[in-house]
């Protein structure tokens, strides 16, 4: 047996005006699409906000559908927009937030599996790093790799290796 450790870098804020300009102007794009969100079953709305590196940011919101899971959740709907819009360039930050009851939560949400695999095949398929920006009223996480955020990823590399 060889045993390993994984060690994650993140930073942690407590508020909003502790990040710098582009960080702060990507989560309030976050925090606005909240109000786009579709979310009567969970009542758990999300938002987000993709910069791409043409300097446009795409939002995107969770759209909840009562034949589960036929929903997504608003990350991916950035970033499939987002490459669907301008194919080809690449995603340079990704932030996300979340809203229960028309409010801010106050921990920092984290992207879901689905779509923690969607961020790190991003990364991987434009060969740079997302910054990952994960908001929250009183916290707020940063990450400088999406990958950071799903170290065992299911990739092409290992399936040629079967």
């Amino acid at each position: 047996m060889n045993e390993f450790e994984i060690i994650i870098k993140a930073r942690r804020y407590s508020s909003i005006d502790e990040l710098d300009a582009t960080e702060r102007l990507l989560l309030e794009a976050a925090n606005e699409s909240i109000k786009t969100s579709y979310a009567p079953y969970s009542k758990f709305n999300v938002g987000s906000a993709v910069l791409l590196e043409n300097g446009e940011i795409i939002q995107g919101s969770n759209q909840e559908n009562n034949a589960y899971p036929s929903g997504l959740c608003a990350e991916r709907v950035a970033v499939f927009y987002a490459n669907a819009r301008y194919p080809g360039v690449a995603i340079k930050a990704i932030a996300i937030s979340s809203a229960v009851e028309n409010k801010i939560n106050d921990a920092e949400v984290y992207p879901c599996g689905s779509c923690r695999q969607v961020l790190v095949e991003s990364e991987n398929r434009q060969n740079t790093k997302i910054k990952l920006i994960m908001g929250g009223a009183k916290s707020i996480v940063v990450v400088n790799s999406v990958s950071l955020m799903l170290p065992f990823t299911f990739n092409l590399d290992r399936m040629m290796q079967l």
